[in-house]
């Protein structure tokens, strides 16, 4: 094993009394790179992240950071940054004091502390805010001097748990974007929690997918998006269709229409009732006119949803209901669009499922 091989975690396990929250989670975080641990609430990423940090006992397995086993190590001891939810920021102290906490908790010289300060102060673009209280600052700013704090003792992992999700939308993509820039530009091995699938998305090399203490998934995350093990995985990371259908030979069957899918959608040796997996934006519908050509779906138009941008229009096929999502101009321009009106569907790219 590397001296350089970043975070390991092998087959951890952990129980609370009956309930049994991890259940042999293993992960590799090469040195350098950005993983987010993904999944609804109780599906053990918190506590999965506390492991890592010390700060719970897992009941088997093992934590790895940089080639050193680092299982019963005290957090204080692992060098290890970590950014909670709520900030944790001390109410009493500065901007710097806060900052430089941890620095003086490891007695490093006075000097060097405030040149470490004012270099993650610049980092998080806060330069001038040193004497200011928590109080002072907004909560997007208040998050930045979090993450200093966390960098300022240069750790060799940085843990996240969920530290965006107490800021508003807008303020909340601001952070998102200086976060990916902070840790490319500092190389700090990162894992995130996070339950946001459009955070996890956009800022991770590597997705961890989890469901009831177990790993569903892992992967980059236009593999994962493009090509999910199942249902659960399919639709939590975005919005899906999951249509039943039924095969017949290189056609599908829906209720009592048959048409024939893109190419590669179904393997060879594949049968019996399947779902059809398809991502709304890997769909186009268009008035139906004339006779159905073999690759169209028949439906009937539900609604359209106007969304600036975008137009998520919503579509009965044999009594399930599909979604698609394009472009305001290209369904603007192949108007009026009224409920009821006979329409067909196209699919670009799919996937069955069981």
């Amino acid at each position: 094993m590397s001296l350089e091989d970043g975070l390991r975690v092998t087959t951890v396990a952990k129980g609370f009394g009956a309930v049994q929250v991890l259940r042999d989670v293993s992960l590799h975080v090469p040195r350098g790179e950005f993983h987010t641990l993904l999944g609804p609430s109780g599906s053990g990423k918190t506590t999965l992240l506390k492991i890592v940090a010390g700060f719970t006992p897992a009941d088997a397995g093992a934590v790895t950071l940089s080639g050193r086993v680092i299982t019963d190590v005290l957090p204080e001891h692992r060098n290890i940054g970590v950014v909670f939810q709520n900030y944790a920021l001390f109410p009493h102290m500065t901007v710097a004091e806060n900052i430089a906490f941890g620095l003086k908790m490891r007695r490093v010289a006075k000097p060097e502390r405030a040149q470490r300060v004012a270099e993650v102060l610049r980092l998080v673009r806060m330069t001038g805010f040193d004497h200011r209280r928590p109080a002072m600052l907004s909560g997007g700013q208040q998050q930045r001097v979090a993450l200093a704090r966390a960098l300022v003792i240069q750790p060799q992992l940085l843990l996240l748990d969920e530290p965006l999700s107490a800021l508003d939308r807008k303020v909340r993509q601001e952070v998102r974007e200086e976060l990916k820039r902070i840790q490319a530009e500092t190389g700090v091995t990162t894992v995130m929690v996070t339950h946001d699938q459009e955070e996890a998305l956009f800022l991770a090399d590597r997705v961890l997918v989890l469901e009831a203490g177990a790993v569903r998934q892992g992967g980059a995350p236009a593999d994962i998006y493009a090509a999910p093990v199942d249902a659960f995985v399919a639709g939590f990371l975005g919005a899906i269709n999951l249509v039943n259908v039924t095969l017949e030979g290189t056609a599908m069957r829906i209720g009592g229409q048959v048409f024939t899918p893109p190419a590669g959608v179904i393997p060879p040796g594949r049968a019996g009732p399947l779902h059809l997996a398809v991502r709304p934006e890997q769909i186009t519908v268009a008035p139906a006119l004339g006779t159905k050509p073999p690759d169209a779906i028949g439906g009937h138009l539900i609604t359209t949803e106007f969304g600036g941008a975008v137009v998520t229009v919503r579509v009965d096929v044999e009594g399930q209901p599909v979604s698609v999502l394009a472009l305001s101009p290209d369904i603007m321009d192949k108007g009026p669009w009224m409920p009821g009106m006979p329409v067909w569907l196209r699919i670009r790219q799919a996937r069955l499922l069981p």
